[in-house]
């Protein structure tokens, strides 16, 4: 069977005693050169021919889908799966798989340091500093402090629990929000408006969708307090950026933390140039654990689909 591997974490010399196993499976193995996700018209020729993919963050249209017709899984390496079109692969019978929970301690891990570094200004006093600058900066403390999370799943559940770590009030908003979870957390259930309007801290764990692109835009963010800090570990959609700069500029916004931008790898944004804004290049699952946890549940998936074994993590059944 002939296999496209594209997730820039498992690719030859990462992850080898996971390839190790999937080569065990099949010795035809494509894998991607390039170093970032795939376009439309990358995929296409790499994948026509190919039984079974392990697909990282690339773009995986309609058009990826109907030209490869020998196609029988799409196993995604990570949770999310919007850059997959779900119903044209449905559509075709090809499964597509992913990796829930296996990289939440690590992007919760990073959206609360995204919340630290801009509490107290890491990267610009880092900077000023190295510069020969002895800046003097009020930041701020987080005990005490409320934390809004938009979106309880387990990536949710780690920042709640780094927060509560520090002291701080804990809000969430989830349209399927675990109350027994929150009741025994000392969690406050919320509508997604309480939040925005009540926390200091804001950190973003939703799946982009046509409900979610754009959920943070200028209303949302006018409801904000004056200086609240938003974190977005999530997808780059979710924000409206253009918005948020303005907010940054206005002081309506205190920070801005984005490990995802609404174009990846991101242009060249005015948000590079506020020194309130922190930024990390989609690096969330980017761990030893993480990405070893994620490879081997992603590769898993693709062999029990196409050995015909039962897999619990199909999402377009």
């Amino acid at each position: 069977m002939k296999i496209l591997v594209t997730p820039t974490s498992l690719q030859p010399g990462k992850n080898e005693s996971v390839l190790g196993i999937l080569r065990t499976f099949s010795d035809d193995l494509i894998f991607n050169t390039s170093g970032r996700p795939l376009t439309e018209d990358e995929l296409i020729p790499l994948l026509k021919d190919c039984d079974g993919y392990i697909a990282g963050l690339d773009f995986v249209t309609e058009k990826v889908i109907q030209s490869c017709s020998k196609l029988k899984v799409i196993s995604r390496y990570g949770a999310g799966y919007d850059r997959v079109d779900i119903e044209a692969a449905k559509k075709m019978g090809i499964p597509v798989t992913n990796t829930p929970g296996v990289n939440a301690q690590a992007v919760g891990e990073l959206a609360f340091a995204l919340i630290l570094s801009i509490a107290r200004k890491i990267p610009y006093l880092d900077t000023k500093t190295r510069v020969g600058k002895w800046v003097r900066s009020t930041g701020m403390e987080l005990k005490g402090k409320t934390l809004g999370i938009i979106g309880l799943g387990a990536i949710g559940k780690v920042v709640a629990t780094c927060g509560q770590g520090f002291h701080m009030n804990l809000i969430a908003y989830d349209p399927y929000i675990d109350n027994a979870y929150c009741k025994e957390q000392n969690i406050k259930a919320c509508s997604f408006d309480e939040v925005i309007q009540q926390a200091d801290v804001i950190s973003l764990h939703l799946p982009l969708n046509e409900q979610t692109r754009h959920i943070i835009g200028r209303n949302a963010i006018a409801g904000m307090k004056p200086g609240a800090i938003l974190v977005n570990t999530s997808r780059g959609g979710i924000i409206d950026e253009d918005a948020a700069f303005e907010a940054l500029q206005s002081g309506r916004l205190g920070g801005l933390g984005l490990d995802a931008f609404e174009t990846e790898p991101p242009e060249d944004s005015p948000l590079f140039g506020l020194d309130n804004v922190v930024v990390t290049p989609h690096t969330g699952a980017h761990t030893k654990e993480a990405t070893l946890n994620m490879a081997s549940s992603a590769v898993k998936n693709l062999i029990d689909v196409l050995s015909n074994r039962e897999c619990p993590y199909i999402v377009n059944k």
